[in-house]
């Protein structure tokens, strides 16, 4: 078992790998086009249905309601069922949330299905994050997570612009039915290469485990099994999955995962949910404020791919922090744009590569801290905690631009959150210190 854990840590990465990891890859893409659909799509809702920007703001968020519960409560049964069987559940639930959305009629009907939608992504995204790291070797698990973390600002940016060319052609409407079609359409590549985790197998042994244990060793080289080593005392218990994050030697680490979580979230889904439409509101056209967007996500693509090379020379952690502060002097420098379009162009692809890059930093680090029968738990929970603040940041922005803010004045009240994010990551620093990964560990 141990050999087995070994051959994927230290080895060269093999074919199989790489390509597990692309699809985890393609499953984030699902949750970029998820969020910025509703960020692309705000104007011509808001439009259609007389909104205020309080309204808008709960819609935004309806989305990343279902996302924290799904991260909360759906993505730690990956621990108990395994993470394939999870994400193939959780894409139906998603796709049909999407394709119902197309057909609501009133904002409460869009705001709960947007719920439904949220719940089944929030599922998605803990598993697949914690399949690509496992999968992924030692020397290049920042950059594999991190790549994955690229389908976010992948479907993000794709999404956008078909949401530019679907909106101009048949509506918001049509934006969810195609981003429907798109989620259930990610079951097939699931179903054809994505294997179920090695850690789970190892640590869970469900029905067949020895069988699907033997076909990866064949795909590492490796023997294969007679038997798998005995399961620890007390191996098979999951009741205990949540209260062993705050184990003695894990809580601080847990909680400071979660923190962070929360404070880069809060900041980084109010640039991507409300940039488009405040760029609108401060004198560019709906579609200059799209195109805006768009580029945010553009720059994201680069963003994780670089936090990701960095992170396999330098400390994960500290380059994470840098992100932090240089996306918090980005935001406070787009203050003073004022209405310039070509300014707000080059300012949002520069945001977009960091603020993305802070989110792919903590996706990277996060599975790192947890042992494999604990992993999706502890990794749902972080998600959950940050869609938290992912929940609150859209509302809040609503709010303060009903109570007379100017739409570019927010943008500095946010640039503190990454400086909060940043100070408190350098100075708990030294306690957190990720282990390698651990199948059996209880």
């Amino acid at each position: 078992m141990s050999d087995l854990r070994q051959v994927v840590d230290q080895g060269p990465m093999r074919g199989f790998q790489w390509v597990a990891i692309a699809v985890c890859v393609v499953l984030n893409m699902i949750d970029g086009f998820d969020v910025l659909v509703m960020a692309f799509t705000a104007s011509s809702v808001a439009a259609d249905w007389s909104l205020s920007g309080a309204q808008l703001g709960m819609l935004l968020s309806a989305g990343l309601l279902g996302m924290a519960a799904g991260s909360l409560f759906i993505a730690p049964w990956a621990d108990r069922i395994g993470r394939r069987p999870l994400i193939l559940l959780c894409l139906v639930i998603s796709g049909t949330g999407m394709l119902l959305s197309s057909l609501s009629q009133t904002p409460t009907q869009l705001a709960l299905l947007r719920g439904l939608t949220g719940l089944g992504i929030g599922g998605i995204l803990a598993s697949s994050n914690v399949i690509a790291s496992e999968y992924a070797s030692k020397r290049w698990r920042g950059l594999a997570v991190s790549l994955q973390s690229t389908g976010y600002a992948l479907g993000a940016t794709f999404g956008g612009l078909l949401a530019v060319w679907l909106l101009s052609h048949w509506g918001w409407r049509s934006v969810f039915f195609a981003g429907g079609l798109m989620t259930f359409a990610a079951i097939v590549p699931v179903l054809l290469w994505l294997p179920e985790s090695l850690d789970f197998l190892l640590s869970r042994q469900p029905a067949k485990a020895l069988d699907r244990v033997n076909r990866l060793a064949a795909k590492l080289d490796r023997p294969s099994l007679a038997a798998l080593p005995a399961l620890p005392v007390g191996g098979h218990a999951n009741s205990g999955a949540f209260a062993r994050l705050f184990d003695p030697e894990q809580r601080r680490s847990t909680l400071l995962i979660w923190v962070l979580f929360f404070l880069v979230m809060f900041g980084f889904y109010f640039i991507m949910s409300w940039t488009p439409k405040l760029l609108t509101q401060s004198g560019l056209s709906v579609q200059q404020g799209v195109t805006g967007g768009v580029l945010l996500s553009i720059g994201g693509i680069f963003g994780a791919t670089l936090l990701g090379l960095l992170s396999a020379r330098f400390s994960l952690a500290r380059v994470l922090a840098g992100f932090m502060l240089i996306t918090a002097v980005l935001l406070v420098i787009f203050t003073g744009l004022g209405s310039s379009f070509t300014a707000a162009l080059g300012m949002g692809l520069l945001i977009g590569l960091f603020s993305n890059g802070c989110v792919a930093g903590l996706y990277a680090l996060s599975p790192l801290i947890y042992g494999a029968s604990v992993r999706a738990t502890g990794v749902g929970w972080a998600i959950g905690i940050g869609r938290g603040g992912a929940i609150l940041s859209p509302t809040v922005a609503g709010l303060m631009l009903d109570d007379g803010w100017q739409p570019l004045q927010l943008y500095t009240w946010f640039a503190l959150v990454f400086v909060a994010a940043a100070v408190l990551l350098l100075t708990l620093l030294p306690a957190q210190k990720p282990q390698q990964m651990t199948p059996a560990q209880a």
